[in-house]
């Protein structure tokens, strides 16, 4: 069995494309109208992709505080600076648990709660 996608439903498609392109690096797989108020898009290159849903007719979404998702970047410190540099709160951390590994967290447009953490240091 494999771990196909990981569905969000978004505010906004356009605002949430370009922080998943440009800040989370995921490259656009394909974007589609399904249905007149529908549009969908899957990000990533790997066997899991990010599926973002905009449906004009839903007015609120709540990504849940229990729920994030984790991206490994080769540099923490790099991703704090992106951060920075784009106006991004630091929700939490950085944390470092063990000798190999630190973590922060940010929020999405859409309140969806995102990890960045570097392996292996």
């Amino acid at each position: 069995m494999k771990f196909c996608w990981s569905t969000l439903y978004v505010k906004d498609m356009e605002e949430s494309l370009n922080f998943y392109e440009k800040i989370i690096g995921l490259a656009l797989n394909a974007k589609f109208k399904a249905g007149a108020d529908v549009e969908i898009a899957f990000l990533g290159d790997g066997e899991t992709k990010v599926e973002l849903i905009f449906d004009k007719n839903k007015t609120s979404i709540n990504p849940g505080t229990d729920i994030s998702w984790g991206f490994e970047v080769d540099s923490l410190d790099d991703m704090l600076q992106l951060m920075k540099s784009k106006g991004i709160k630091i929700e939490s951390g950085p944390f470092q648990p063990n000798p190999k590994m630190k973590f922060f967290f940010i929020k999405d447009p859409n309140g969806m709660k995102i990890q960045f953490v570097e392996n292996g240091l």
